[in-house]
């Protein structure tokens, strides 16, 4: 009879599906995340590889003129530089034919009808001697020989001196390569779902190729339209000098009659000016994609954060399995203006929302971070056990401290802002494109109606601080406070010059300048310092200008941020929004740079 086994108690470790799922997720997210840093090493490598052949390129010398403002005579002066410019391989010497002078073709020419005279005279007689006929032989050899190895070690010079432009363009093509691969294994990573769908991960890899791809042609066009251009007007202005030399009495008639038609054309838009002056600013600061599509894509975007506030509000029915939950969450939202405005600046011409569906995705990453941090802490109970005494049968309790973990979860959820992210992702054109929209809204102000005043962002919450009244009895320095305590709480933009679309840091500073007495225009941080006199720490006075550095990535290191100093280590600067705020932090102190004084009002 054969015997059944007894179950062993215990066994396997009984998972649900859901502790399953979560850990194939966190090891699937561990995977990709390896796999990025590996993917972003490599382009890391590639682009250290491309600079360094980018260096050994040939260079030529450009002149550049600046100009700096003196501040202690009260005028402009005029600086020379000579910068450094990569000389384009097309454009390199040893890849130009030389041109031939009329002596060199001369004595080429007489050189060659000399050798065909005396190569005709042999073949006359090399028919009656077997020994010339051989001789006149081998010497054309040799002189083909002659004519190809030149032409080999031409060809040679030039192969060797064309390496930096070859090494350089295969490794930009790697780096290009790799750092699509990066942001789809990032978008895998950062997007869960998208990893079991084949669909979208399809998609989003060819969304992303499709993106590298348009901008390196996008260069690649206005590279070659530059180019073609200035051989038009090359060739136009020689064509002309031609035909004066040749028939000056027609130069004359041309200048008489271009004359007249300056007059004519001058007297009419006088009138025309008025309406056709700006037309293509106009076209360039519209917002160029239809009112449905931008709706969609402010709609596409408000859903998302919507799903996010679920998320938060819900948190620990959705993430269950914790003692105790703690939370630190920013604001959600953010400004409509702002999200067309990078849209249309990021996708050049109309753009639809599945085409920008990536960006949206993109975006919205960069500006939320949700974070989970657990803390695990060693706590006791009491636990009362019951025993009986077996001789006397009595039964007693007996109460001890039993140890066991306390699970913590923290959630924290910041919110980078939408309108810090164009500093971080595009280029300098692209940043000029989204500050004209910025700075126009589009020239959609009724887009998004809901807005009050500025029409781009609501007025934020501020820290109030009082000047000391001894300070103000400049009258310079009050005239300056009274017109930037009007902006007190308005929120930071990036572009933005005026209250319509609020302030970015110079933005705001040029405003009260220019409202003020003194008329600069709008200057960037970089340009405010250079129209100062730089002052020492204890010289600096109220009304003073104070520089900082590298407060963000910028495509050449140098002064970033820009404030008003109103005494006593405080400024009045646009942050996120226009406030008050001390100097002597770690983080301003970090990046101090300096102050400037104005020039003397106009």
């Amino acid at each position: 009879m054969d015997k059944k086994k007894k179950k062993r108690p215990g066994g396997k470790l009984k998972f649900s599906d859901e502790e399953k799922h979560d850990a194939r997720e966190k090891a699937q997210t561990g995977k990709l995340s390896h796999k990025a840093a590996k993917t972003e090493a490599k382009a890391d490598k590639y682009d250290k590889k491309r600079d360094k052949y980018h260096g050994k390129l040939p260079t030529t010398k450009k002149r550049v003129k600046e100009r700096h403002f003196d501040g202690d005579k009260g005028k402009a002066k005029t600086r020379l530089r000579f910068d450094k410019e990569t000389i384009p391989v097309q454009e390199a010497k040893w890849n130009k034919p030389k041109k031939k002078t009329v002596p060199r073709k001369a004595v080429g020419t007489t050189l060659t009808a000399v050798a065909n005279k005396l190569h005709s005279k042999v073949y006359e007689a090399e028919h009656e001697n077997v020994g010339a006929q051989a001789g006149h032989q081998a010497e054309l050899i040799g002189e083909g020989v002659f004519r190809s190895g030149k032409k080999a070690t031409r060809s040679a010079y030039r192969f060797a001196r064309n390496t930096p432009y070859r090494r350089e363009a295969k490794f930009e093509a790697k780096s290009v390569k790799a750092r699509t691969k990066l942001e789809y294994q990032k978008a895998l990573r950062d997007n869960p779902k998208m990893r079991s769908n084949p669909i979208s991960r399809l998609w989003q890899k060819r969304n992303i190729q499709k993106q590298y791809a348009e901008a390196r042609k996008a260069a690649k066009r206005t590279e070659k339209a530059t180019k073609e251009a200035a051989k038009a007007v090359k060739k136009t202005g020689a064509a002309a000098v031609r035909a004066a030399r040749r028939n000056p009495v027609l130069l004359f008639k041309a200048a008489i009659l271009l004359l007249v038609v300056i007059m004519v054309v001058s007297l009419l838009s006088m009138c025309g000016a008025l309406f056709s002056g700006g037309t293509g600013y106009v076209g360039a600061s519209t917002y160029a994609s239809g009112d449905a599509e931008m709706l969609a894509a402010e709609a596409a975007y408000a859903v998302m954060e919507s799903d996010l506030q679920y998320k938060l509000d819900n948190y620990a029915a959705l993430h269950p399995g914790y003692n105790e939950y703690r939370y630190d969450f920013d604001e959600l939202g953010h400004d409509p203006y702002v999200l067309i405005s990078i849209l249309s600046a990021l996708h050049e011409g109309p753009w639809t929302l599945a085409g920008v569906r990536g960006t949206l995705d993109m975006l919205f990453q960069r500006q939320y971070a949700l974070t989970e941090t657990v803390a695990v802490e060693v706590r006791y109970r009491t636990v009362t056990t019951t025993h009986t005494d077996p001789i006397t049968g009595e039964s007693y309790d007996i109460s001890e401290e039993v140890p066991y973990n306390y699970y913590i979860c923290t959630v924290t959820l910041d919110n980078f802002n939408l309108s810090h992210l164009p500093v971080y992702i595009m280029g300098e054109e692209g940043l000029s494109r989204y500050a004209i929209y910025m700075n126009t809204l589009g020239n959609r102000p009724d887009l998004f109606p809901g807005h009050l005043y500025p029409k781009a962002s609501m007025i934020q919450e501020y820290t109030r601080y009082d000047i000391p009244p001894e300070y103000l009895s400049d009258e310079t320095f009050a005239a300056i406070i009274r017109e930037a305590e009007k902006y007190l709480g308005f929120p930071y933009v990036f572009g933005g010059s005026n209250p319509s679309t609020s302030f970015d840091c110079s933005g705001f500073v040029s405003w009260v300048l220019n409202h003020t007495g003194w008329d600069v225009g709008r200057l960037g941080a970089r340009a405010l310092y250079s129209i100062c006199t730089p002052v020492s720490p204890a010289n600096a006075m109220p009304g003073d200008l104070i520089f900082f550095h590298s407060t963000y990535k910028t495509e050449t290191p140098g002064i970033s941020h820009v404030g008003i100093y109103v005494g006593d280590g405080m400024m009045l600067h646009c942050g996120n929004p226009i406030k008050y705020v001390s100097t002597e932090t770690s983080y301003w102190i970090a990046h101090f740079s300096g102050y400037g004084r104005l020039p003397p009002r106009n």
